[in-house]
């Protein structure tokens, strides 16, 4: 019998989806807190969540990414009394099953439990739930929410033929996450070539990728076979594929069409059979609305698509990679084993790590270079400069970033009175002060979430919690 779990603090509704799951012969448990919620799919394994938004301890949203990664790895819901299109989008990229309205008819929310329930049962005849689990992957550390989500979709992905596009930030690991699609494919035993389409001069590019025969130019002194056919029977890789030069896209868009390459100077066409994974930190779409990248090479590239997430959504992974990293590092130089202080850690956990795990490695380096003899790693190893800038977020905080007004002039008197107690004074000001700066945001950026979060420097659950605290909509 699926099991099913409610998290919703309105009792007319939980009574509805309860009647309705039980309809579906399913056992359901119903909570009406983000804590109980938690509690409860840690206590037992359920097959589907559904998930409120606004809830009495917090934003639903915010679990999220905790109740996909538990070891039952339920479908998960998101029920909303408000629908909101960036909130939606957001859900659905951090791993919800749907994100529907409160307002659905019975009939429309049992046919999203049922094709979830559908989905769920196909996973588990195919072994999908524990795939990530046996993946081979090579220097790939950590075991975070966002991390085993990219994991499913590398085992979902590896197994299949198809194109993939990854993307993320520079530093977020591409090349490695392209590496273990190669690993656990059928074309392991295959070659896995790379091309920097960044450091690919246009002038020679189609000798490069194609290859030429002697004599095809001047300075061809011989044959030279093209990186598409060394992928012969293995994967092709072109990293950085934004910066592939737009005289190039169109030829390597006819390779695809076609699995064939002519070399320069060469009569005839040579096929080849290679898996295509391509890489970018760029926005390909915006790239071709721009008319710099072309929208038919873009769509053969996403027939599937793995989104890197940075390293500031693996907040719980950094940890694992800083021992992993310095163990390494110890080995390398011969050197005794290094501890990390807490105070270490939590600096690192601060960070907001820019360049993600390639800045982490280098700041490593930095502090074991610094601790030189020590047996044990402090804040003080760390680089200068990002010790500071941990300072200044910890001091500064949204409200700071606020633009000042007439009332902040005046020391932010407004209706506050001299009488008040300074804490009482202090809190008012600062409320006025957080309420007019996301209301301002929340204008500029037409309710766009994902925006709001970008300037704002918030999580997205301080975000919503700091909304709902206000009473700003977000539509």
């Amino acid at each position: 019998m699926p099991r099913i779990l409610i998290i919703d603090d309105d009792e007319s509704i939980c009574h509805v989806l309860s009647r309705t799951v039980k309809r579906m012969g399913c056992d359901v448990d119903s909570v009406g807190t983000l804590s109980a919620g938690v509690g409860m799919a840690r206590a037992r394994a359920f097959d589907v969540v559904f998930l409120d938004v606004k809830l009495p301890d917090g934003n639903g949203l915010s679990i999220l990414g905790e109740l996909t990664a538990m070891s039952a790895k339920p479908e998960v819901i998101i029920v909303t009394g408000m629908g909101d299109p960036a909130g939606a989008e957001l859900a659905i990229k951090n791993g919800a099953w749907d994100y529907i309205e409160k307002s659905y008819s019975v009939e429309q929310i049992s046919l999203t439990l049922k094709r979830a329930l559908d989905y769920r049962r196909a996973r588990s005849k195919e072994g999908g739930n524990t795939l990530w689990s046996v993946l081979s992957r090579d220097r790939i550390i950590g075991e975070s929410p966002a991390l085993t989500r990219v994991l499913d979709a590398v085992a979902q992905f590896a197994g299949a033929d198809s194109n993939v596009l990854i993307t993320g930030e520079t530093g977020t690991g591409k090349e490695l996450f392209a590496h273990a699609l190669h690993q656990n494919s059928g074309r392991s035993d295959g070659p896995f070539v790379t091309v920097d389409c960044a450091t690919l001069p246009e002038s020679i590019a189609q000798s490069i990728l194609f290859g030429h025969r002697k004599g095809a130019f001047t300075g061809a002194e011989k044959d030279q076979l093209g990186l598409i056919l060394q992928a012969n029977g293995g994967t092709l890789f072109l990293d950085e594929v934004g910066e592939l030069p737009p005289t190039v896209q169109k030829n390597f868009l006819r390779v695809l069409q076609e699995r064939s390459v002519r070399s320069l100077g060469d009569r005839e066409e040579r096929s080849v059979d290679f898996r295509l994974v391509a890489a970018t930190n760029r926005n390909l779409d915006d790239m071709t609305v721009a008319g710099t990248f072309r929208s038919d090479l873009l769509y053969r590239l996403r027939a599937a698509h793995i989104h890197l997430p940075p390293l500031r959504e693996r907040a719980g992974d950094i940890r694992l990679l800083t021992e992993h990293f310095l163990e390494a590092m110890c080995a390398r130089a011969g050197a005794a084993p290094k501890t990390c202080s807490t105070d270490f850690l939590e600096t690192l956990g601060a960070y907001e790590w820019p360049g993600n795990v390639r800045e982490l490695i280098h700041t490593l380096e930095h502090a074991f270079t610094a601790a030189k003899l020590d047996q044990y790693l402090f804040p003080q190893h760390l680089p200068p400069g990002l010790r500071a800038k941990v300072a200044r977020a910890r001091i500064a905080g949204p409200a700071h970033s606020a633009a000042k007004t007439p009332e902040d002039a005046n020391g932010g008197a407004g209706d506050v009175t001299p009488s008040q107690p300074l804490q009482e004074y202090r809190d008012a000001v600062l409320a006025r002060a957080e309420s007019r700066y996301l209301q301002n945001l929340m204008t500029a950026t037409n309710g766009n979430i994902r925006e709001v979060i970008r300037l704002s420097g918030l999580s997205q659950s301080r975000l919503y919690a700091l909304l709902k605290k206000y009473g700003i909509t977000t539509h």
